[in-house]
């Protein structure tokens, strides 16, 4: 299943642009990967994408998931 990576932000000033950004990044513990600002009349905007992170590794079928272990091992968890 895809995951979304686009976010969309907006704000008066380009002060409070950065700090909705930032307090994105740190509510959702992810990255901006790209930012792409314009100015639109009163408001700066910005699209953005994020860092892809949810990355799931299966089985052809899907029923089985790959887990890493504390040790950093690639495991089949068979449930």
């Amino acid at each position: 299943m895809n995951k979304n990576n686009l976010v969309y932000f907006e704000n008066p000033s380009m002060r409070g642009l950065y700090e909705c950004m930032e307090e994105w990044q740190v509510v959702n513990k992810r990255r901006l990967l790209s930012v792409s600002v314009q100015q639109d009349r009163d408001n700066f905007c910005c699209i953005a994408l994020t860092n892809p992170t949810e990355v799931v590794i299966t089985s052809a079928d899907g029923h089985h998931h790959a887990q890493v272990s504390r040790f950093g091992m690639l495991a089949v968890d068979a449930q």
